[in-house]
């Protein structure tokens, strides 16, 4: 199992940005496929972007699309979310996930390790 831990949420502006990270140990990267997901109280936690070996990058909601970016860097064992033109919309507990494989799922179900999570909250 992978060991995941988040960094990088803050407070910030409509329309600032902010990088998270998600930094992996215990394993070996690149044989997993790694999600970002956020959560706002009440609701079921929603994926937003994932990496992997077989999708490469790729974005679900079409809400985040042309804004958010997810990049990895394999040596060091770390996933990045780009997260530009932010929206109140876009705050959340950002939790980095990761699956076994190379192909990347937008349901929690298919994750087998989740990291504790990280605030972003975007407002003025």
């Amino acid at each position: 199992h992978l060991q995941l831990v988040e960094s990088g949420g803050s407070l910030v502006q409509p329309g600032g940005s902010l990088r998270l990270s998600c930094v992996a140990s215990g394993g070996i990267l690149d044989r997993y496929a790694i999600a970002w997901f956020r959560q706002v109280p009440g609701k079921e936690r929603e994926a937003v972007s994932c990496t992997s070996g077989y999708d490469g990058s790729k974005n679900f909601p079409q809400s985040v699309e042309g804004r958010f970016t997810i990049s990895r860097d394999n040596a060091k064992n770390t996933v990045y979310l780009q997260m530009n033109s932010l929206k109140p919309e876009d705050t959340a507990v950002y939790y980095c996930a990761a699956s076994v494989g190379y192909v990347c799922y937008d349901l929690t179900r298919f994750y087998e390790d989740w990291g504790q999570g990280t605030q972003v909250t975007v407002s003025s």
